[in-house]
């Protein structure tokens, strides 16, 4: 039941990407010239998004199981810590230059050519990469 779950809502999430023109990068990459020749479209499903999840996140927050049953842990909001910083950095930097974000990346895998297939090359390279560093600490802090 959890993988149909899982699945559900991967396809779901995928669709919501392709409707909303995300998984296009210079529409991404438009939004993030503020600039130049800003495109708000982002903004908007961005805000879509936060509306759709904020009422789950209230429930979630006074339970401690899922609706499926397992453990509920919704992350800490402190400690920023270095792995973090440098995380999201790292993050923000890739979804600038390529315009697309893993989400997109992986949805895209199956609709797009070669360079779709080099992005998650370096995607998962990037994470064997900090999987080798170190494992992430819940709740702990680097610094």
């Amino acid at each position: 039941m959890k993988v149909l779950t899982a699945a559900l809502f991967g396809v779901i999430f995928g669709l919501g990407l392709l409707i909303s023109g995300m998984l296009d990068p210079d529409k991404v990459l438009g939004f993030l010239d503020v600039a130049g020749a800003w495109n708000p479209q982002l903004a908007f499903v961005m805000g879509g998004a936060i509306l759709a999840a904020f009422p789950a996140f209230l429930i979630a927050r006074r339970r401690t199981t899922t609706l499926l049953g397992d453990p509920l842990k919704l992350p800490d909001r402190w400690p920023l810590d270095r792995r973090l910083v440098i995380g999201s950095a790292l993050f923000g930097a890739g979804w600038g230059l390529a315009g697309i974000c893993p989400g997109p990346g992986i949805v895209l895998l199956g609709l797009a050519g070669p360079p779709i297939w080099i992005f998650a090359a370096a995607m998962l390279a990037g994470v064997l990469v900090a999987r080798t560093l170190g494992p992430a600490r819940a709740g702990g802090s680097d610094d």
